[in-house]
């Protein structure tokens, strides 16, 4: 979290030297004085102590960056900076390959109690060899960004040196490159591209005196990243709710390789050790005045875990993919906007160890799990989820009316059996009666279930499921499905329609 957080003001930073560019030949006073400019719609400060000129270059000395966003503040200093121009139109900029920063986090307080102090970190940023050059013209500017790599390392928490307290925390990128591009003025179009072949986090700590140590080693590969948006006048992002509604938007897509994590630990009572590793991942987000959409996943991901507290030598699961994917209108309308929410899991794999606590004898069959709950609909806003006020005021209210709901694809598969399912309803909002207080649907659901009978079976003879429950289930099996073709095979049609609720064409409400 602290070399993210860090990360977003120096991605800042470098955003805002984009935009330094204001005409066919940019100089360094230009971006200098740009980058103080958009470094305020940030919310961030930037001064120096002393600036001069000798020759091409432009020298800041002591550049201050000062950056307070949701709790949490960062300050940091630059002991050099020099702004040269290269003679074709452009400024290479490059500073001191390290520099110290600050990072004050503020921590909830607890019910009736006083808040407590915040958190200090002291932070070291190094960036040896980093060059960036900004060029542009009076309507387009852009950045680009080499360095060998970055790193981001904790040197001390509330003035105690980090080596002190026998701590290692570092974050670090190789192979760092980024082009940035912004078009306009009082409306900017920004475009971003980054790559890193290797991303690295360590975390280890020992206590001496108690004989305890934690160690955590994580590593990704091969991680790329664009981003596009809209930036509306000064707002930037030092109110994003506001920025939004004005017409500001964003748009970003995250990728990383294969990736691997191993950690362990052990204090007086208890020891574990683990690793985890995946082949890929994904993540996306969007958003503007009108929408929100969240997605990301991963594949190939594995993970092994022993230690003392675990009843067996070791724990395995495993599963090839995992996903989510989140749609949501956010803004007050009159008119219906689209939704979606999907989760997926996919081949899920556990230890032999673990059937075998409720399963010893193997009557289940092991295959791999799935899970995917794919639905979208329309649904209209009755509050601007951007207005806190207006958020807050509603209590328990429902922020606003569904209108339709569709189920592109249900599936879970467990245990030999397996349910799937689509279908779609609509809703009748000025009827809440009918089923009491819940808008009226029209339409339907249709399932399939294999193997239902047979896991019930099973889960009787190994003494998970008592008899008289295992009947109930079978009863209403029978009264919401029926036979199909196919061995231990039902389908069951689910409908809403005359004010009625029916099961397989007859009615039960």
């Amino acid at each position: 979290m602290t070399y993210f957080r860090t990360l977003a003001g120096s991605t800042a930073l470098v955003t805002v030297v984009a935009a330094g560019a204001a005409s066919a030949d940019v100089t360094p006073e230009q971006v200098w004085q740009n980058w103080q400019e958009l470094g305020a719609s940030f919310g961030q400060t930037l001064t120096a102590s002393n600036q001069s000129r000798s020759g091409d270059t432009l020298k800041l000395e002591d550049v201050r960056i000062h950056f307070a966003q949701e709790g949490t503040l960062v300050e940091g200093v630059i002991p050099e900076m020099n702004l040269t121009q290269r003679g074709d139109g452009t400024v290479e900029i490059t500073m001191s390959p390290e520099f110290p920063m600050e990072m004050t986090i503020e921590n909830p307080p607890e019910e009736g109690k006083p808040a407590p102090a915040p958190t200090k970190l002291d932070l070291s940023l190094r960036q040896p060899g980093l060059v960036m050059v900004a060029g542009g013209d009076d309507s387009m500017s852009t950045l680009d960004l080499d360095a060998p790599s970055t790193m981001v390392a904790v040197t001390g928490v509330d003035g105690v040196a980090a080596r002190t307290m026998n701590l290692v925390a570092e974050v670090s990128l190789s192979d760092v490159a980024g082009k940035y591009r912004t078009e306009g003025t009082d409306t900017r179009a920004i475009t971003n591209d980054f790559t890193a072949s290797v991303a690295e986090m360590t975390f280890a700590m020992t206590d001496p005196e108690q004989g305890g140590r934690v160690n955590l080693r994580a590593s990704a590969t091969d991680l790329k990243g664009t981003s596009s948006g809209t930036m509306v006048g000064p707002l930037g992002m030092t109110d994003i709710a506001a920025a939004l509604r004005a017409g500001a938007a964003s748009n970003g897509q995250f990728t990383y390789g294969p990736a691997t994590m191993e950690f362990d630990f052990e204090d007086a009572t208890d020891k574990a050790k683990g690793s985890a590793s995946a082949a890929s991942g994904h993540l996306n987000v969007a958003m503007n005045g009108d929408r929100l959409a969240y997605g990301g996943g991963n594949k190939g991901v594995s993970l092994t875990v022993s230690g003392s507290q675990i009843p067996f030598p070791q724990f395995n699961m495993s599963y090839a993919e995992a996903a989510f994917d989140l749609l949501a209108p956010v803004v007050k309308s009159e008119v219906a906007q689209d939704f979606r929410l999907l989760t997926k899991l996919v081949d899920l794999k556990i230890s032999d160890e673990i059937w075998s606590m409720f399963d010893p004898q193997a009557q289940l069959p092991r295959d791999p799990a799935t899970l995917v709950i794919d639905t979208k609909g329309k649904a209209k806003l009755d509050v601007d989820l951007l207005d806190p006020t207006a958020v807050e005021k509603l209590g328990d209210t429902a922020p606003g009316q569904l209108e339709a709901l569709e189920v592109d694809e249900l599936k879970l598969t467990i245990a030999g059996a397996a349910l799937t399912g689509r279908g779609g309803f609509t809703f009748d909002n000025s009827d809440t009666t009918t089923f009491d207080g819940m808008p009226a649907p029209s339409g339907r659901l249709d399932l399939k279930l294999v193997g239902g009978n047979g896991l019930i079976d099973k889960l009787v003879a190994i003494g998970i499921v008592p008899q008289d429950q295992a009947m109930a289930a079978r009863m209403m099996l029978g009264m919401f499905a029926r036979p199909a073709d196919g061995e231990d095979t039902m389908t069951s049609t689910l409908e809403f329609k005359d004010k009625g609720f029916f099961a397989n064409g007859q009615r039960l409400q």
